[in-house]
């Protein structure tokens, strides 16, 4: 049986070397190569010192590039400092090509690396091993296609102000024209969609509060409100299972009481309002995955397979100090320095899909400390990489938590945009019923409630002094 040999291509690689030596500017016609490409390990080192010499100002040539590597045992191997001038020989006849050379290189690092990726992943498919269970190595693989698809992808490169400002005007025209208002996911909260513009596609926007502020409530109010609005939802439930977080949506829906599901004796009470609210929530598309410490790489892979098959608008994470880093065991890491590898990819995941990212996040309880208890960004937990690689910084704060039997500040809760790339920073104010655990607009808020709110015993009545 004839062995299968990688797949090399020794003589592009030597014709591009050489046509790099004999003109550097070529160098620039070969950006989506890098070191590694090159299946020779020498060929690879001489690639990095001809971009090294480059790189600092200096001519890269035979007599620069023979200094370096005069001690070299591996270049003796070929015949010293004659070899460097068999590469420029070669890479005379070359400069032309050099983009086409260049892309041969790249594509059998290509094939390479996928025969790596998939014998990895069938020698760890033979293995029983209880930390790597068959899914998580499904999700590995494709993460690793994923990179490898994209890999020698070169950017854009540079777009004229003039170009960039045609491009503009024209998708504010279209989007005009569609009579949109907004440029991103709308949450349904008016004040907050006009201070934000709705959540921008590559947006990275931090929910962060204390415990038991509403986060998580606030976070699937505005999943539901921008499902309801046309944009397909992701929701990674890392803490609530699909079952809780089912409920609660559909209790919002209906507006009735968050704990029906866990009352059963009272479920003909509600059956007509769930019902409907099922039925109006049927055409949205809004998917959920409650899988528990997902790395943000398997939230990425998945999230790109559901826009593939579906399309994606927003995509919603509660909440990211239970998540996994990016590559777990890669190395060991504090917590801090894994908070900032998940915030990082995070952002990543944004950009890539091209699609705003809600993640919600814990505040540390130097808050309780404090008379005034409003968050700020300092307040961010475990790393100041969260404030950093946001687009958006957004605190929820109810100070009815803290002075429960305070009339004034019943019901409202405070929504502070802390950091916001885009716009300004400012505070606003929501209607919260607790009992329903649901956000609304304040000056509806207490309307809607008397009108839809639903529980044992008489209506909800509203209280003085709110329209």
């Amino acid at each position: 049986m004839t062995e299968l040999l990688p797949p090399t291509n020794g003589e592009a690689e030597q014709r591009l070397l050489g046509a790099f030596m004999c003109d550097n500017r070529l160098l620039d016609d070969a950006e989506i190569l890098q070191p590694e490409h090159f299946a020779n390990g020498l060929h690879a080192r001489i690639f990095a010192a001809i971009r090294q010499v480059i790189g600092r100002g200096d001519v890269a040539n035979i007599v620069t590039l023979r200094r370096i590597f005069d001690q070299d045992p591996a270049l003796e191997e070929f015949g010293g400092g004659r070899y460097l001038v068999q590469l420029v020989a070669a890479g005379a006849r070359t400069t032309i090509e050099v983009k086409g050379y260049a892309r041969l290189v790249h594509d059998c690092f290509l094939r390479r690396e996928l025969i790596r990726l998939t014998q990895e992943a069938t020698a760890a498919a033979y293995r029983e091993d209880l930390d790597n269970p068959p899914r998580e190595q499904i999700e590995l693989l494709e993460s690793g296609l994923s990179r490898l698809a994209e890999s020698g992808q070169a950017g854009a490169g540079f777009r004229s102000l003039s170009a960039m400002m045609g491009a503009t005007l024209a998708n504010a025209e279209e989007a005009y024209k569609r009579g949109d208002t907004m440029d991103g996911a709308l949450t349904g909260f008016t004040d907050l969609d006009q201070v934000l513009g709705g959540l921008h596609p590559s947006d990275l926007v931090i929910l962060a509060a204390r415990p038991s502020m509403g986060k998580t409530a606030l976070a699937e109010n505005i999943a539901r409100n921008a499902a309801k609005a046309g944009s397909a939802v992701c929701f990674y439930s890392l803490e609530m299972s699909w079952e809780q977080l089912t409920a609660r949506t559909l209790a919002g829906e209906a507006r009735v009481a968050a704990d029906w599901s866990r009352r059963p004796a009272n479920f003909n009470l509600y059956v007509d309002r769930l019902v409907e609210a099922q039925r109006r929530l049927d055409p949205q598309q809004f998917w959920t995955d409650d899988e528990t410490a997902l790395s943000v790489a398997a939230m990425h892979a998945r999230a790109r397979r559901l826009k593939r098959q579906h399309g994606l608008g927003l995509i919603v994470t509660d909440y990211l100090q239970l998540a996994s880093a990016p590559r777990p065991g890669r190395r060991e890491m504090n917590r801090v320095q894994e908070v900032s590898e998940i915030t990082n990819a995070l952002k990543r995941m944004a950009k890539d899909l091209h699609v705003p990212v809600l993640a919600l996040s814990q505040l540390s309880r130097q808050v309780e400390g404090r008379s005034d208890k409003r968050p700020l960004l300092s307040d961010l937990r475990e790393s100041g990489s969260i404030e950093q690689d946001a687009d958006v910084v957004i605190f929820l704060y109810r100070a009815e938590y803290y002075e429960p039997d305070n009339e004034d500040v019943r019901g409202k809760a405070e929504v502070i945009v802390a950091k916001n790339r885009h716009g300004p920073t400012t505070s606003l104010e929501l209607y919260f019923d607790n009992s329903t655990t649901q956000f609304s607009n304040l000056a509806r808020g207490f309307e809607q409630g008397r009108h839809t709110f639903v529980r044992e015993g008489p209506e909800h009545p509203p209280r003085p002094g709110w329209t």
